[in-house]
């Protein structure tokens, strides 16, 4: 979605990639910021919401849903700011709650485009693909609070995009969200068919 009037092709915009853990949210983002650097024309951020939480004094930014949704409202305020600046964001956080997803949408779509890719890995795929251990870790009741074990993960209905990782190859996921752009008018050759 984008604010009325203007060039696209010149207006910054947010991708805002939201799944589970091991969803392919940092694979599929990293893929995607190599492209629109290759195509260039704005500057890319990269946007970490693990940075953001690491930065926060002590005891401030834990994983209950009221720390969650603050640090998913302060990566969409920067991302606003990258937007508003006729860049593009790239932000990759599990964002599990739809409330603090609506918040970053109207903070971003006030300033240019905003994109929210849902990768919609089913929750055994994204178990099969925990090198770290953690969804073991959470049955086991070590880890609390965990998205898609013991805490919630609100579905998206309104994402633009919306790719099951399980079934596409991470090139060819980072492709659909390419074309989509292009179709937007976000990126690409100016004049080409939606």
């Amino acid at each position: 979605m984008s604010p009325p009037g203007g060039d696209r092709s010149r207006q910054g915009f947010t991708l805002f990639f939201t799944g589970l853990s091991g969803s392919g949210k940092s694979t599929l983002s990293e893929l995607v910021h190599v492209e629109l650097e290759r195509i260039g024309g704005r500057a890319v951020r990269m946007l970490d919401g693990d940075a953001v939480r690491a930065k926060a004094p002590p005891g401030t930014m834990g994983f209950s849903k009221e720390h969650r949704n603050k640090n998913v409202r302060t990566v969409g305020a920067m991302a606003a700011d990258v937007t508003k600046a006729g860049e593009i964001a790239i932000c990759a956080l599990i964002a599990p709650y739809e409330e603090a997803r609506h918040d970053v949408r109207e903070m971003v779509s006030a300033h240019g485009g905003y994109f929210l890719v849902y990768l919609a890995t089913p929750l055994q795929v994204c178990e099969q693909r925990d090198r770290k251990g953690l969804y073991a870790k959470a049955r086991a009741g070590i880890i609390k609070e965990f998205t898609g074990i013991s805490d919630p993960y609100e579905a998206p209905a309104d994402a633009e995009v919306t790719i099951d990782t399980a079934e596409l190859t991470a090139e060819e996921a980072a492709q659909e969200i390419i074309l989509h752009l292009e179709r937007e008018g976000f990126i690409g050759v100016a004049g080409a068919s939606a």
